[in-house]
């Protein structure tokens, strides 16, 4: 059977319609990951799957940061007033999304894991989703025979 590997830190793909995101007909198994780290280990024990959804955004503190700009970039300033920027550059650092996730995976297709697999993006975040959408677009243009 085929295999959707859904990332999403929040969206339930079995609650809802949220499968209507899939690249895939159906019947497919669907195996939720929420983490970049989740993604990595999947994709690594698993081997690539038939079709992956991207969220862009895998935490909180990057939906807030997209959702709402100009809070984030308020509390931002404030911190570097009480001289906390080591922190927020901490935390802006480690945060993976979707985007590492994409790149990840095509890194492991070029290294001759797999071929890249069908895919679609289920974020709330457009220009993530833009970004995500980019790369994988131009994967496929220049590498056409390493894609499902």
């Amino acid at each position: 059977m085929k295999r959707l590997l859904w990332l999403d830190d929040i969206r339930d793909p079995m609650v809802g319609d949220w499968l209507v995101f899939s690249p895939l007909e159906r019947p497919f198994e669907v195996h939720w990951v929420k983490t970049y780290d989740e993604f990595k280990k999947w994709i690594m024990e698993h081997d690539m799957p038939d079709g992956v959804c991207f969220d862009h955004d895998l935490s909180d503190f990057q939906a807030w940061k997209a959702s709402c700009p100009e809070n984030f970039n308020s509390a931002y300033e404030e911190s570097l007033k009480l001289g906390k920027r080591d922190k927020w550059d901490e935390i802006l650092a480690g945060e993976k999304t979707g985007m590492d996730c994409a790149k990840w995976m095509v890194d492991r297709v070029l290294d001759g894991h797999g071929l890249l697999p069908k895919w679609n993006i289920q974020s709330s975040n457009p220009a993530g989703a833009d970004n995500i959408r980019g790369l994988l677009d131009n994967f496929k243009k220049h590498h056409p025979e390493k894609c499902a």
